[in-house]
């Protein structure tokens, strides 16, 4: 029962490290070039930042799916572990991650909608998989809360 605690807590670690990492690379077809040139990397983070100058609105949603959620999810998952929060927030703390999944599927068809159209080029980097892993490793952790009241950690 050790581990998931532990395991928990490396995602306050894990999380701002995803936010930071490149998760996709970009890039505009070159008109006399062959194939795409320049790729840009795309962090959650470089993201929020264009996106905060351009909508407002959009950027608050975004800002809560992929920083906000999944990071009080882990942080509220960490205080029923070590019984400083009440485990009856469980039912609250299971949507949260639900919305953490959002972004995503978000990210995900930005890709599908970028490639299909053809006009720029999209690679995937190994910030999105650990994002995802991150996201994915949070939802483990909270199923194996389910129906469970946390006893006292030594």
């Amino acid at each position: 029962m050790r581990l998931i605690p532990l395991l928990n807590l490396s995602l306050l670690i894990l999380f701002p490290i995803a936010w930071f990492a490149p998760m996709l690379k970009a890039g505009i077809m070159g008109s006399y070039l062959p194939y795409f040139f320049d790729l840009k990397e795309i962090s959650v983070i470089t993201g929020l930042q264009s996106l905060w100058a351009s909508d407002v609105f959009l950027a608050l949603i975004v800002t809560f799916l992929a920083i906000f959620a999944p990071f009080m999810k882990t942080l509220g998952l960490a205080l029923i572990h070590y019984n400083l929060l009440s485990p009856r927030v469980l039912p609250v703390l299971h949507v949260l991650g639900k919305l953490a999944m959002a972004d995503i599927f978000l990210i995900a068809l930005y890709v599908v909608l970028i490639k299909g159209i053809g006009i720029g080029s999209v690679e995937i980097a190994w910030g999105l998989y650990m994002f995802t892993a991150c996201i994915l490793g949070s939802l483990a952790i909270s199923f194996s809360n389910e129906g469970k009241i946390p006893k006292q950690i030594d």
